[in-house]
């Protein structure tokens, strides 16, 4: 299962955040406006309430009058929403509009009453009741006031508020993913970096990734360069031990092959030849391992082919071999492959001098780019390979020419180091001549 990035996660966690406190947002700010509506609308319900409290009146037979009811057209139309009634014992004055409808007094009595109650077509209403002692033929009389409203438009208030704060919600979200998306990619920076200088790391161009780094990730860069230390350090201590090892057969080697002249002299050839070759195969294992060894020792790096290739052409003009040749070196500088350069030289050395050796004429080495990759080719125009032999080639203790001098290690070497590399060796016969083909990664 794939893992999230960083960046993902801190984006999707920061957005779900976001959206959930704009809707909390929301729901309180329409908390907020239902209670501000329905204060704007007890306050006009208790004006009007004021009105018809101070309008009401009885005449002189104790009958319940209202000479100036309220002329707004609202209480004139038929369940309008908008609602007043005046009840006494055995009396009760309405408006138009609550038509044959008598609203049902609340059960608690006080002399101020602010709630809900049904309406004429089982609406919800919200109602204000005052309840007044009046005296009427010499005797105290209780009247109670009621105004009512439909909730209806106070609902129908808040679906127009927050039909109207739903773009403006909308444009925050997007401002505050923005500043989301821009915290987290200035945050994430430094990690970036980090990332750069561990591919610097791999490439060979940094040996440590150092302490300019954010606190929060000092601890981590801190023990990866204690890591290498001690990588280096073991490293050290390997190679010393391998050529240790090494030397140290070398000496037991040259007194065996010594031994083979006293066989030769008691008349035993064969048993001479046999410890010989024995010699010579433990012999190219030493001195394999020897370049192994120094191949960890200088691990990690990077070179350009082409600086690396015009240095070896440069020696190999000197020699007695590679006077009698022309070799040439074709390439732009500025291709760097993930090899230290003598672990290039070594490489390009051993296929070189495998290439004067069996050259007529001329040796070529070229370095191209394709792509990711970096392509060195090593060309002569000698006799090549027999077919049986190309592939076998690079197995080690093989040679091309029997009649020459070598361990036949060269290029088996080369092999090793272009497979440390991540890279390949390919041997091919050309019409004329021979050409070996180095494809090593470039730099990311």
């Amino acid at each position: 299962m794939r893992r999230l990035s960083i960046r993902f996660r801190l984006l999707l966690a920061g957005g779900i955040g976001l959206m959930v406190a704009l809707l909390v947002a929301a729901w309180g700010l329409a908390i907020l406006f239902d209670r501000h509506v329905e204060r704007v609308a007890a306050s006009d319900l208790d004006n009007r309430l004021d009105y018809l409290v101070a309008a009401v009146d009885f005449d002189h037979d104790g009958q319940l009058r209202l000479p100036a009811p309220p002329h707004d057209p609202i209480y004139q139309r038929p369940y309008s929403g908008h609602y007043w009634q005046i009840t006494a014992p055995g009396k009760e004055l309405r408006s138009r509009s609550l038509w044959d409808y008598t609203l049902p007094l609340p059960q608690e009595r006080a002399d101020l009453w602010h709630g809900s109650l049904t309406g004429p077509r089982d609406e919800v209403l919200l109602a204000l009741m005052r309840r007044i002692t009046v005296v009427v033929l010499g005797q105290q009389t209780p009247l109670y006031i009621t105004v009512a409203v439909d909730r209806a438009e106070l609902d129908a208030a808040r679906a127009g508020f927050l039909a109207d704060l739903a773009p403006y919600m909308a444009v925050l979200a997007l401002a505050l993913l923005a500043t989301l998306a821009t915290a987290v990619t200035v945050a994430l920076r430094p990690l970036s970096a980090i990332g750069d200088r561990v591919s610097a790391l791999n490439e060979g161009t940094a040996r440590r990734i150092g302490k300019d780094v954010p606190d929060e990730v000092l601890l981590l860069a801190t023990e990866i360069d204690t890591l290498l230390e001690k990588r280096e350090v073991e490293l050290e201590r390997s190679r010393l031990r391998a050529g240790d090892l090494a030397h140290g057969l070398k000496t037991p080697l040259q007194a065996l092959m010594g031994e083979t002249a006293r066989l030769r002299a008691i008349g035993a050839k064969d048993a001479a030849l046999g410890v010989e070759e024995i010699g010579r195969s433990m012999r190219s294992h030493v001195d394999r391992e020897l370049a192994r060894a120094r191949r960890a020792a200088v691990a990690g790096g990077s070179s350009d082919p082409v600086e690396v290739a015009k240095s070896v052409a440069s020696v190999l003009r000197r020699t007695p071999e590679g006077a009698r040749l022309r070799i040439a070196v074709e390439g732009p500088t500025g291709l760097m492959v993930p090899l230290h350069r003598a672990d290039l030289a070594e490489a390009l050395g051993a296929l070189a001098e495998n290439a004067v050796r069996h050259a007529a004429t001329r040796v070529s080495i070229t370095c191209v780019r394709d792509h990711d990759r970096i392509t060195i080719r090593v060309r002569d125009d000698g006799d090549g390979a027999t077919a049986d032999l190309l592939e076998r080639l690079p197995e080690r203790g093989l040679r091309l020419d029997e009649q020459q001098d070598g361990t036949g290690l060269g290029l088996a070497i080369v092999a090793d180091i272009a497979a440390e590399a991540l890279g390949a060796l390919h041997l091919r016969n050309l019409n004329p001549g021979f050409e070996a083909e180095l494809v090593l990664p470039g730099p990311r």
